[in-house]
């Protein structure tokens, strides 16, 4: 009994329709829905999602969907959770123009040829084609450079796979890209990596680790800077107290009986 409920109810959530839609949100309105979260529910197809027209956070994660054509009519959607599905085609993201993040790791994208579409979502600065930690990826994943070609693909993107690219905080990937082209130039068939005579430069220039005096030359003037103040401190307390002692000797009244009239 409990398994036969079961299968109504995935079959019942295998189609998004407009009872699902205001039953999860309490919207009697479609257009008023602006989040949804419909996580792991056996969607197949997504049916009136596209009726949703002012929705800007949608989480379709974990779910059987092949076909995104319904969320063509997405304009004000900011973003999108579409990892662990069947996704093979992102065409109808294109006019999805206010599109900021996105996530289609664990999908079935074959070449960075299928991201080209993405190319004129101008606001799109985060997009995650991989999921270490939940084993999530995409087939070209597979090419260890697959990030270069995503940046080239997309130039407004600034964090692929939740690491940044560009911009500020960008260092290490450069870095390491960097590496990786020196490498592939003198990679042999072999595998092994061969430098030529002489092209082997060191990192940083002649001297760079050697003490440099700078140190205690600024302990030194910073001593003596300290003795001036210190010296100027004491003559202005001798000052002081030469005022002082002027100062009572002018106020000082020595006791006389006959200065004072009755």
């Amino acid at each position: 009994m409990d398994s036969r409920i079961t299968k109504e109810e995935n079959s019942d959530n295998s189609r998004i329709t407009p009872e699902m839609l205001k039953s999860r949100t309490g919207e009697f309105d479609l257009e008023s829905i602006l989040f949804l979260k419909l996580r792991s529910l056996g969607i197949h197809e997504l049916g009136c999602i596209g009726e949703c027209l002012n929705l800007e956070r949608l989480d379709l994660s974990n779910n059987h969907v092949t076909h995104l054509a319904p969320l063509s009519s997405l304009k004000m959607l900011v973003a999108l959770n579409l990892s662990c599905n069947r996704v093979s085609s992102l065409e109808p993201l294109a006019s999805c123009d206010n599109l900021q993040t996105l996530n289609v790791a664990g999908n079935a994208l074959c070449t960075v040829d299928s991201l080209q579409c993405l190319k004129g979502l101008r606001k799109l600065e985060s997009i995650r084609l991989r999921d270490p930690i939940y084993n999530l990826s995409n087939p070209f994943c597979t090419n260890g450079s697959y990030r270069h070609a995503v940046l080239d693909t997309i130039p407004s993107v600034r964090v692929i796979d939740g690491e940044r690219v560009t911009g500020s905080g960008s260092d290490l990937y450069h870095l390491c890209r960097d590496i990786d082209n020196s490498l592939k130039r003198f990679t042999t068939s072999n595998g092994l990596a061969e430098m030529p005579p002489g092209s082997v430069q060191p990192w940083v220039e002649d001297g760079y680790w050697d003490l440099k005096p700078f140190q205690s030359t600024i302990i030194e003037e910073t001593y003596k800077q300290f003795n001036d103040i210190l010296q100027e401190c004491k003559e202005l307390s001798k000052r002081a107290d030469d005022a002082i002692a002027q100062a009572e000797r002018a106020l000082s009244i020595r006791s006389d009986t006959n200065s004072y009239v009755f």
